[in-house]
C-alpha cells in the first residue's frame, strides 16, 4: 500500500479507537473517523488471538490486499483500522473480499457506482 494511505503513529491509531465508529464482520472490525485530510488513510492490526506471527502477517498481507482494490473508489477525509479476528486467516480469498467490501459500504466510505 503506498505510503500516503498509511495510518502510521500511535497517537492516530489511539484517536480512531477512541473517536471512530465500529463495524463488525466475523472476519474483520473496521473503525472509522474523519480527519481533515485530502487521502483516506488505513491501519491495519491483527492482535495474538490470530495466531502466531506468520499467520498475522499473513492476515494483514491479505486485508492489505482487498482494500488495495478499493482505493480508487473510497471517499478521501477518513481514517480507518481494519482489525483481524482469529477465522481471518484460515477465509478464503472471495469472503476477505466480500468482508472488506461490506465494510466499507456500511460504513459509508465505499463510492457507489455512478449510473
Amino acid at each position: 500500500m503506498n505510503r500516503k494511505y498509511r495510518l502510521k503513529s500511535s497517537t492516530d491509531f489511539k484517536r480512531v479507537r477512541r473517536d471512530g465508529k465500529s463495524y463488525a464482520h466475523p472476519l474483520v472490525i473496521l473503525v472509522v473517523c474523519p480527519n481533515d485530510l485530502s487521502t483516506i488513510r488505513f491501519g491495519i492490526q491483527a492482535s495474538k488471538s490470530v495466531g502466531n506471527a506468520v499467520r498475522r502477517n499473513r492476515a494483514k498481507r491479505m486485508l492489505r490486499s482487498a482494500i488495495r482494490e478499493y482505493l480508487p473508489a473510497l471517499r478521501s477525509g477518513w481514517d480507518a483500522i481494519f482489525i483481524a479476528r482469529s477465522p481471518l486467516d484460515e477465509a478464503n480469498w472471495p469472503a476477505i473480499h466480500t468482508a472488506v467490501s461490506e465494510l466499507l459500504s456500511h460504513a459509508g466510505i465505499l463510492q457507489e457506482a455512478e449510473e
